[in-house]
């Protein structure tokens, strides 16, 4: 009985054309083909065109690098007692140019005290910290979350003061100057906040007229420096004398509550 039942037949598929088949698979395959490789030459469109793009905006943005470390011990007290003390500089606030492959291009900081260099600014942000934790530790409230917190803060700062000139100098018409010069023009306010610091730890009394006198100090030096990027540099002139003032005396103003939130060490 059983056997007879698996004996009966069943509903059967439909055959399948073979020639069918294979002519279906033919075009699947120039379908896939033909996908593949205007995908493929997209992408190596799109990403050479990206590749080019961050290569020209980073050449154009971050020109050398090693241009900025070109320091030695005689740049480096000449810079800071410009930045400390810019009323006793009798030279001038401009660059010096020199050929190079048939243009002018300016001279490494090295050979000339107005180029902007990182060394400073990177070592006085290190010394900016490091006091900032003695500080905490004489007072009895070091941790690594102070540091730490204090850390942010000085970056943050430093970020504020890059994007303030930067945003300041494009509403001037100077859409062109290296970041790394302003990255290096924000940064030198940390050698002030060092010296009004260690001002704190030797006679506490006289900080606040210490710091007061270093933001004034700041305030004249970046005047002076941002005057010569704009009408020196790239030859910005505009009608809008009065416009130039006002933003001058914004970027004097600006280091005033910048001091006083970066030296105010809160543990």
């Amino acid at each position: 009985m059983y056997g007879n039942q698996s004996s009966q037949p069943g509903p059967q598929r439909p055959l399948l054309n073979p020639q069918q088949s294979t002519f279906g698979n033919a075009i699947h395959d120039a379908g896939s083909g033909f996908i593949q490789g205007g995908l493929e030459a997209y992408a190596e469109r799109f990403l050479g065109s990206s590749s080019e793009f961050m290569q020209s905006n980073i050449s154009s943005y971050f020109s050398n690098l090693q241009y900025y470390f070109q320091v030695n011990n005689k740049y480096v007290r000449s810079k800071l007692k410009l930045i400390l003390l810019p009323f006793l500089h009798r030279g001038h606030w401009t660059r010096m140019s020199e050929p190079v492959g048939g243009r002018l291009s300016y001279k490494p900081p090295i050979d000339d005290i107005n180029a902007p260099d990182l060394y400073v600014p990177f070592m006085a942000f290190v010394t900016y910290i490091i006091l900032s934790g003695f500080t905490f530790g004489l007072l009895g409230k070091f941790s690594p979350e102070a540091l730490s917190l204090q850390f942010t803060r000085g970056l943050a700062g430093w970020f504020l003061q890059v994007m303030m000139l930067k945003g300041l100098s494009y509403s001037l018409g100077n859409k062109d100057a290296p970041i790394l010069d302003i990255v290096a023009y924000g940064g030198y306010a940390f050698a002030g906040l060092s010296v009004a610091i260690l001002t704190k730890l030797v006679w506490n009394y006289s900080y606040y007229f210490i710091l007061l006198w270093l933001c004034f100090c700041m305030s004249v030096f970046l005047v002076n420096t941002m005057k010569r990027v704009l009408f020196a540099e790239m030859r910005v002139y505009s009608n809008h004398s009065n416009r130039h003032h006002y933003i001058f005396i914004f970027i004097a103003i600006a280091q005033f509550p910048l001091f006083f939130w970066l030296g105010h060490l809160k543990a």
